[in-house]
C-alpha cells in the first residue's frame, strides 16, 4: 500500500498539482486507508457510506466531507487507470448534499474599521492585496517580489488555483502599502512576505501564518474577517461598481462563470440600483402609454364639444332666420 501511495504522489506531481493540494490529498487518503476495514480493492459503496457516517460523527462539515469523497474518488480512478486494478470505483455517484450559503462580504464601514487596526506594513500589504486585487491566501504566501510591476500597477500570479497563471491589478492604497513594506524590509529574498519574529525569521510566511495574522486582527477589530471574506469583498465591491461579470471572473481566476455568479446574490447595492433604474424606465413607458391613451380621448371629447357648440350655434342661427321670415 505504501508503495502505491508513493507512486500516486508522483502522479500528482506530474499533473502539476500544488504542494499544498498534494499534502491535503495524501492526508485524506491516509485517513481513509487507516479506517478502511477491508483491502482497497474490496471496498464497496457500503464501506464508503460507512466512512461518510464516520466523518459525520467526527463533526466534519458537509463541504469537508465532500473534499474527502472527491479525493478518494480520484485515488480509485488512479488505481483503475494507472495501477491496472480490475475494480469499479466505489465512490462513483456518491455525494453528500451541500448547503449553499451566500458568500459573505465586509461592508464599507467594516473595511475601514478592519484596516484601521492594522499597523504592521507587511500585514497591511498582504491583506490589501486580497481586498483590492482578489488574491487567494495561497497566492499571497507564494508571491515573489519580481511578480509586481509598479509602473503598470499589476501583479503576475503564477500557478494559481488549477495551476493557472493570471494578471491582477493593484489599487493606489495597495501599491503604497507594498512600497512601504519593501522600504522597511531589509532581506533580499525573492519571496515577498517573510516571517518577522521567532526562529523562522526571514523565511517565507506560510498560509497558516497569514491566517493567524488575520485571526489576530479579527479579534482586535471585533469583525468576522477571514482571508476568503476579503476576496468576497473584492468581488462584491467590483460588482457594485458596475464591473462586468466576465471581468470579475478573470480577476478572481474562476474557471466557471457560475462560480462568479454567486456574488450576484450578495451585491445588494447593484441589485437595488439596477432595480430602480429599470423600474424608472418601466414607469416612463407605462405612463407614456397612459398619456397617449388620454390624449386621443381628450381630443375626441374636445372635438365632440366643439361639434356640439357649432351645432347649437347653427340651430340658433336657423331659428333666428325663421323668426325674421315669419
Amino acid at each position: 500500500m505504501e508503495t502505491i501511495k508513493i507512486r500516486y504522489r508522483r502522479s500528482l506531481r506530474r499533473k502539476n498539482f500544488s504542494p499544498h493540494t498534494i499534502k491535503n490529498y495524501m492526508h485524506r487518503i491516509h485517513m481513509f486507508t487507516l479506517w478502511l476495514p477491508v483491502p482497497l480493492d474490496h471496498a464497496t459503496r457500503q464501506e464508503i457510506g460507512s466512512y461518510v457516517d464516520h466523518l459525520l460523527q467526527k463533526k466534519l462539515s458537509p463541504k469537508t466531507i465532500t473534499c474527502h469523497l472527491q479525493t478518494i474518488r480520484l485515488f480509485y480512478e488512479y488505481l483503475i487507470d494507472e495501477e491496472g486494478m480490475a475494480l469499479e470505483n466505489p465512490v462513483r455517484k456518491i455525494s453528500i448534499r451541500l448547503p449553499k450559503p451566500l458568500p459573505r462580504h465586509l461592508k464599507e464601514g467594516e473595511v475601514e474599521k478592519f484596516l484601521s487596526v492594522i499597523k504592521d506594513p507587511r500585514d497591511r500589504a498582504m491583506f490589501l492585496l486580497m481586498l483590492r486585487s482578489g488574491l487567494r491566501v495561497e497566492e499571497v504566501a507564494r508571491l515573489r517580489v519580481d511578480a509586481v510591476e509598479y509602473r503598470k500597477r499589476q501583479v503576475f500570479v503564477a500557478c494559481g488555483k488549477g495551476a493557472k497563471d493570471r494578471v491582477v491589478y493593484v489599487s493606489d492604497d495597495a501599491r503604497l502599502a507594498l512600497e512601504a513594506y519593501l522600504q522597511k524590509r531589509s532581506s533580499k529574498k525573492k519571496e515577498m512576505f517573510l516571517v518577522q519574529k521567532g526562529p523562522l525569521t526571514g523565511t517565507p510566511i506560510s498560509v497558516r501564518g497569514i491566517q493567524k495574522r488575520i485571526e489576530h486582527y479579527a479579534r482586535k477589530s471585533g469583525l468576522p474577517v477571514s482571508c476568503h471574506r476579503l476576496r468576497h469583498t473584492f468581488a462584491t465591491d467590483l460588482l457594485n461598481a458596475d464591473a462586468d461579470l466576465a471581468t470579475i471572473q478573470d480577476l478572481l481566476g474562476h474557471e466557471r462563470i457560475t462560480t462568479t455568479q454567486r456574488y450576484c446574490h450578495v451585491a445588494n447595492l447593484k441589485v437595488q440600483r439596477d432595480y430602480y433604474k429599470a423600474m424608472e424606465k418601466v414607469l416612463q413607458r407605462t405612463q407614456g402609454k397612459d398619456d397617449d391613451r388620454k390624449r386621443p380621448w381628450t381630443t375626441a371629447r374636445r372635438r365632440a364639444s366643439l361639434h356640439l357648440v357649432e351645432s347649437a350655434e347653427e340651430r340658433s342661427h336657423g331659428w333666428g332666420e325663421r323668426a325674421k321670415k315669419s
